[in-house]
This record gives structure tokens, sequence and C-alpha cells, in this order.
């Protein structure tokens, strides 16, 4: 019986036993992994996925991280003043021993499901969206800057990247705050005008 998995945007015919080079796993050397994305079983009766067979897997285990072969990129620009770069590449792969395939019950393997592996720093990024949210609903209570005498909508982005999102905040900066502001240049005027907005 054989599988075509997909992993790592590359398709694989597989059985038991055969070893494989795949893009780089999340998984440590001994650890068993499931590829659940099957697009095909074969064997007596082969079965066509569409586009995945359901309940199908291949279950495997991971035999070590690796690099792939140095690939070089070489770039030569000809004429008067040319240049020549070269840089190298060595991709970073998972070797993997297939060990079952299973045409049904993936789901109730318990084996960890292969993914790819994600940077560090991936993980941040969809928990920052959830703390601006809160900022976003106080949105509505900031003054509305534009209003006063030379500042655009670029100049209040500005002041509310600078933590001034109101009338009172902006009247209440003291000389010494308003030179500390790098981003925007905040005029004496725009205080005075702040102070009377702020009163109503």
């Amino acid at each position: 019986m054989f599988a075509v998995l997909k992993t790592g945007g590359k398709q694989y015919k597989v059985q038991a036993g055969d070893v494989l080079r795949v893009e780089k796993l999340a998984a440590d050397a001994g650890e068993k992994v499931q590829f659940n994305d099957v697009l095909m079983l074969g064997g007596d009766a082969p079965v066509v996925g569409a586009p995945f067979v359901d309940g199908a897997a291949v279950q495997a285990e991971v035999v070590e991280q690796i690099k792939g072969d140095k690939v070089i990129k070489f770039v030569k620009r000809r004429r008067k003043h040319s240049s020549k770069r070269t840089v190298g590449h060595r991709q970073k792969l998972t070797l993997v021993k297939i060990t079952d395939i299973l045409s049904s019950g993936a789901d109730k393997s318990g084996i960890k499901v292969a993914t790819g592996s994600a940077p560090a720093g991936e993980a941040a990024p969809a928990a920052k969206p959830a703390k601006k949210a809160p900022a976003k609903a106080e949105a509505p209570a900031a003054d509305d800057l534009t209003a006063l005498t030379g500042v655009g909508p670029a100049a209040a982005k500005k002041l509310a990247e600078a933590g001034i999102e109101s009338f009172a905040a902006l009247a209440a900066l003291s000389d010494e705050q308003i030179a500390a502001i790098e981003a925007v240049k905040v005029k004496p005027e725009w205080v005075e005008q702040a102070k009377d907005l702020a009163k109503g």
C-alpha cells in the first residue's frame, strides 16, 4: 500500500519504511508525527481524495533535522563599473521515516500533527492585535485634534502616536514636554486653542 501526501508545498509518494527529506517540521529527533493531508491511497482499492482523503493519515518518525545542499546564487553585471555578488543558501530540512499508513481513524491516533516550523517571532503578531483592540474601543472618546488651526490629519496622527489624543492632554503639556516631542513640532497656539476647547 502507498500514499501520496502533501507537506511543505510538495507532494510525496510514500510506503512504509521510506525515508524522506521534507521541509523543516516543528519536531525533535525521535518524535512521532502524523501527516493528515493525504491526497491518495493506492493498493488493491485506490482512493483519490477531493482534495484530501477523509480520515487517512501517514505516520512517521523524525530521524533528524538536517540542512540541504548548498545553493549558490551568483549575480554579475557586465560592462564598465560592473559588480559581482555571491550568496549561498542551505535549506533547513527534516529527515523522516514513514512508519505506517492509515486509511481511516487519523483523528483518534493521538499522534502530533506534522506542522512546519515557525520563527519564534511569528506567534507575537497574533497576540498584538488583541492588545490593540481595547485601544480601538476607546478611540471614539478621543477629541478630533484636526479642529485646531494648522493641525491636519498627518499632524493629528503624529500627536496620537505621541500619546496626545485629547484637547485636555494637549492643554496640560509643559514647555519641557513640548520640547521632548520629536514626532511633530507642537505650536504654542495649538496649546492655547486646546485649553479653550477643553473647557467647552
